[in-house]
């Protein structure tokens, strides 16, 4: 958007975000070919988690895509990757764990993880029309517009920012489970972090990018003032 001068602002959280990108990749598809000890599949351990943790109701599916895992907590479905579901690597087993940890933190109503799933609606909202009503404004040297913008793309970074404490603590509890229920010896363990490691810079990578776009909507907005 817009190639001028500001742009500049950019190349950093851009750097950061293809390393991330490279590092989620490489360091899944290292721990990937490592089996875990347990023998169990992601699919499994999930499983075996949620019943543990009195969340038995949630169901378990496997969906098509590559890193496509996610909770959605308004069906209580817990979605795992084929490559994810089917292995018993410790790659799949953190994944899985980490997930469930987001399980986890709805049934035990987490500050953070509460506060993100009430500003989706508006960060959705602000994401999609901010750059349209910004761009509106330069277009047609509205301030107004571009102020509206900066407001709207505000509610995006804050859905960013809060998303890291809830990222960090599922991978947290995923640890904390897998080490505690056995499913992963201490040296397992260690190579799960790493890969949950590398999938948390992406978030970081992603708040830094939204970051430094808010500052530079900032900067082009008060040129124009």
């Amino acid at each position: 958007m817009f190639f001028d001068s500001s742009f500049l602002l950019l190349l950093p959280a851009i750097a950061l975000v293809l390393w991330a990108q490279f590092r989620v990749k490489s360091t899944f598809a290292k721990y990937s070919k490592v089996r875990a000890g347990s023998g169990l599949t992601g699919s499994q351990v999930a499983k075996k988690l949620l019943s543990d943790g009195g969340l038995s109701e949630v169901k378990v599916e496997e969906i098509p895509g590559s890193l496509s895992d996610h909770y959605d907590p308004r069906t209580k479905v817990l979605r795992l990757s084929e490559a994810i579901a089917q292995s018993d690597s410790v790659a799949a087993l953190g994944v899985a764990a980490h997930e469930v940890g987001h399980a986890l933190q709805h049934k035990q109503a987490f500050g953070a993880f509460r506060l993100r799933q009430s500003i989706v609606p508006v960060a959705n909202f602000g994401s999609s029309l901010a750059i349209p009503f910004f761009f509106a404004g330069l277009i047609f040297s509205s301030l107004k517009l571009m102020d509206l913008g900066i407001v709207l793309f505000s509610a995006a970074v804050a859905f960013q920012l809060v998303t890291l404490p809830v990222e960090f603590n599922a991978s947290s509890r995923a640890l904390a489970l897998l080490q505690s229920r056995g499913y992963l010896v201490e040296k397992e363990v260690g190579e799960a972090k790493r890969v949950l490691n590398a999938a948390a810079l992406t978030y970081v990578a992603a708040t830094a990018m939204a970051l430094m776009q808010l500052l530079r909507l900032v900067v082009l907005r008060n040129s124009r003032d």
